[in-house]
This record gives structure tokens, sequence and C-alpha cells, in this order.
């Protein structure tokens, strides 16, 4: 096989280390037209089996990961460098969301009757969701199990196969999720993964037979993805980077609301999407927050609590944001010295100017930036004044407050006096605006992203001098259509 690098396998690397956890093909455009096509074939049978069946061997599958939890989040350690506790935490979110996926598909996508009307009243009418085929799923590093399996799962329950380029950073655990599911459904080859770099993902993007594609990374390769898809007109749902905001209001509970920030930030070595890298704090409490937020953060240890920074090339990003943090703000906890890769300890900067890289753009790392303000609208004004709008956070001791700032939050969720929970909940859709992407995951809509409405009509009955779709219509016709009209809408309401 050769492939445009000319490179036939790449190697999977310990990031804490650099030692080789495993070695993998770099499967080339041909590779990937087989894998679709075969897929396409499985996802016909797929489909056949029906909602119940589908479910059962969903859930099937969702036992056997359960009971190889150990297994995948030592892979996930081994290839990402995290603490295999918090690789266990992601891989139980994912097992939730297939649980949900599995038990509500056919009550979300399933035929049901839909009201036509007073013009449609001799129509039966019904909408039901129909499977796309193939999916093809392009997945990140940073959580090699939880996100991708947000589309995998909502995919699969929705009826399609589905095709998995997992990260060239992960392909082991991408690899691994597909062999249990065979486990699982060892029929047909409903669920397969393929493996290579980026010209891998292109070609899974560019294929004609994929008729959708669920990718998560950086806006600007996103926006690469959507150029291979331009040329089949294929669909696409892009969750991208996000520069997500916690606002601290008067009222908080200050601890709590320090430890979510901390958490927010630090956690996964900052590499996460919906992770916080901007907090606003009103002015009452700033003083306070502060306090709590370095008495915690200067407990938290790179390496230990959180693990290295997975892709090597984000170093250079989080060491200028740093740098560009400290010459504009001032540096609360660490600095420019903080960088020891492959690890970054905990960094804080308070007053940043808004306008600054370390403001404006994704760090992606363990770094915070804190901003004092007047009142919780300046704190809005603020974290909406992003390119991104992804999720974001809210810390109030005023429920109906917190509530209006989260609606009012730009982005497509908002966690109030919690840190990411949304997360955690299947039945919410996950997604973003702007440079974050769109389209979603998750929830009822996540089931309805990786499906297509057919809708149906059917004539029950003939209505009498009513025939308006036809060549015989006439005079009269049209003068009781007019007059039902004018009866149904003409009269204003007040």
């Amino acid at each position: 096989m050769t492939t445009a690098t000319g490179r036939l396998t790449f190697d999977s690397l310990d990031p804490a280390t650099g030692a080789v956890v495993g070695t993998h093909p770099v499967q080339d455009a041909a590779a990937v037209r087989a894998a679709v096509a075969e897929a396409g074939t499985a996802a016909v049978w797929w489909a056949g089996l029906g909602w119940a069946e589908r479910r059962r061997r969903l859930l099937d599958y969702k036992a056997v990961i359960t009971r190889n939890l150990a297994g995948i989040a030592a892979a996930v350690h081994d290839e990402t460098g995290k603490p295999e506790a918090d690789a266990t935490l992601e891989i139980v979110l994912a097992i939730t969301h297939l649980d949900w996926a599995a038990r509500n598909a056919h009550r979300v996508l399933g035929p049901r009757r839909v009201s036509p009307g007073m013009m449609g009243v001799n129509i039966a009418a019904t909408l039901e969701y129909r499977p796309l085929g193939v999916v093809g799923v392009i997945g990140p590093w940073n959580y090699p199990v939880f996100t991708p399996m947000g589309s995998i799962a909502y995919a699969l329950a929705a009826g399609n196969a589905v095709v998995f380029k997992p990260s060239e950073l992960t392909p082991g655990v991408g690899v691994l999720l597909a062999e249990l599911f065979a486990e699982a459904v060892p029929e047909h080859g409903v669920f397969r993964t393929v493996t290579g770099l980026g010209e891998t993902g292109a070609a899974l993007a560019g294929d004609p037979g994929v008729g959708k594609i669920a990718f998560t990374g950086s806006t600007a390769t996103a926006k690469r993805v959507m150029a291979a898809c331009a040329a089949n007109l294929t669909p696409l749902v892009a969750e991208c980077g996000g520069k997500d905001a916690l606002i601290v209001d008067e009222g908080a509970d200050l601890p709590a609301a320090a430890d979510a920030a901390l958490w927010g930030a630090l956690s996964n070595a900052g590499q996460t999407c919906v992770g916080v890298e901007r907090v606003y704090v009103v002015d009452a409490v700033y003083d306070d927050f502060m306090g709590e937020l370095t008495r915690r953060a200067r407990k938290v240890r790179a390496g230990e609590d959180y693990g290295p920074i997975t892709m090597p090339a984000q170093l250079d990003v989080i060491r200028r944001h740093i740098r560009d943090a400290v010459a504009g703000g001032r540096a609360v906890l660490g600095g420019p010295e903080s960088v020891r890769a492959p690890f970054v300890d905990p960094v804080i900067v308070e007053d940043v100017p808004e306008e600054s890289a370390s403001v404006r753009e994704e760090t992606f790392g363990p770094t915070l930036t804190v901003k004092r303000v007047a009142d919780v609208e300046e704190a809005l004004e603020k974290a909406n004044a992003s390119a991104y709008g992804l999720a974001g956070t809210v810390f109030s001791g005023n429920a109906r407050r917190a509530v209006e700032l989260a609606r009012r939050m730009r982005g497509g969720m908002t966690a109030i006096n919690s840190i990411i929970s949304f997360a955690a909940v299947p039945s919410l859709p996950f997604g973003g605006v702007g440079d974050s992407g769109f389209g979603r995951i998750h929830g009822a809509d996540g089931l309805r992203e990786f499906s297509r409405p057919k809708a149906v009509s059917r004539q029950r009955f003939a209505l009498p001098g009513m025939n308006l779709t036809s060549f015989t219509r006439g005079q009269k016709e049209l003068d009781r259509l007019v007059r039902l009209v004018t009866f149904l809408h003409g009269r204003q309401k007040r």
C-alpha cells in the first residue's frame, strides 16, 4: 500500500515518556473506500434489524465496554498521558450516553402521526427519521472515548453504520472501541476503524459513500474537512474549539466557584474544548475569589493531578500565550517557566487586556486569565465578545439572575453553579456556534443529526367539490378555498 506521505505505518506514543505504545497502518484512500463500501453493506443489514434488535445489541455493546472499562482506561492513559482516574470518568460518561441513545432512539426517531391542519382534514400525515447509511466520524485525541462516542453511539442508534478515523495520537483507543463492538455485533462490520494521518481523514470526508461526517477538532481543520465534504455535498456536524468563560456573581459560593474554575482550567492539562480559559468576577467578591482560587491552585501538581500536554506542538501555543498574558497582566501563579515539556504547571494571570492573544485565542493548556468587572452585565459582555461560542459557566447566589445570564451567554451550553455538568446529561444536546462549529450531538437533537426526516401524506378520502390539484378544478372550488382561508386566517387577533 502506497500513501501520499510514503509511510505505511505510524507509531502512537506515550506523551509523558515518548515510548512507543502501538504501531498502526496508514490507510490510504483505497483502503478507506473499501471500508466505506463494506460499511454500506453492513448499514443495510443494521437498519433492517429494526429498533428493538438494534437496542438490544447496543446495550450488549455497552455491557462489553463496561466489563472492559479498566483496559480501555489503560489504553487512554497510555496514548494521552491523562491519569487513569480521569480516563475512567470519560468512559463512564460514554457508557451513559450509549445507554441513553440505545433506549431512546425509537421514541425520538420512530414513525409518528402529525396533525395535517384544517386544510388537510382528509390527509393522514406521518413523520419518521430514516438512517443516512454510513456516517464517518473523525475524532479528537483529548477525549478519545467520550467525544467520538457522542457521535458513534447516536449514529448507530439511528440505524447507521460508522467508519471511525481516530486521531493519529490515539489510534489504539479507536481500534479497541471497534474491536469491542465486534464482540457484541459479530455478524457484520457495522462499526469499523480506519487509522492514519490527515490524508486518511480527508479520504473519509471526501468519500461519496459517506452520508454524513461528524468532526471534532480545531476550527482550522474543520474548514479543511468542510472543503473535502463539499465535493459530494456531504453534510457535516462540527464540534470545534472554544474559549469558554466562567462568570462569578455576587452571592456566589466562592469556594465552589474557585474549585470549579480550577477543575475547568486544569483538568486534562487544560486540554478540554469546554474547559474554562477565562474568568470574569464582579468587583464585590473579586479579592475573596482570588484568595480561594490561588490557595487551591498552589496544591495542584502537573504530572500528578493531571498529565502532560498530549500534542507536542501545542506547547508552543501555550508558551506564547503565557508570555503574552504576563506581558500585559500580572502573574498570580506561574509564568513562562511553568512550561517544562511535556508538562505545564498551573498558570493564573489577572488583568490581561481583552485584545490579547491569551484572551482571544484557544490556549488548550492549564492556564487561566481572571478579570475584575463592575457587574455581571460587564462580565456577560466580555464573555460573549469572542469568535468562539461553545459553552460557559455561571456561579451566582441569585437563581433567577443565573438562569437569565445562562440563557444570554453566547454558546450551545451553559452550566450554573457546577462545571461542565451538561456533558453528563445525555438528553441535552452538545455543540456550539461561531468558530466553535455547528450541529449537535447528544440527546434527541443528536439522534436527529444522524438521520433524515421522512414525511408521508396519505389521502384518506376525497373532499367533494375541492379537488384543487387537478386541471378539472373550476372557479367554484377556488371560491370555496378562498372563503375557507378567509374564515380561518382573515380575522385579526386582539
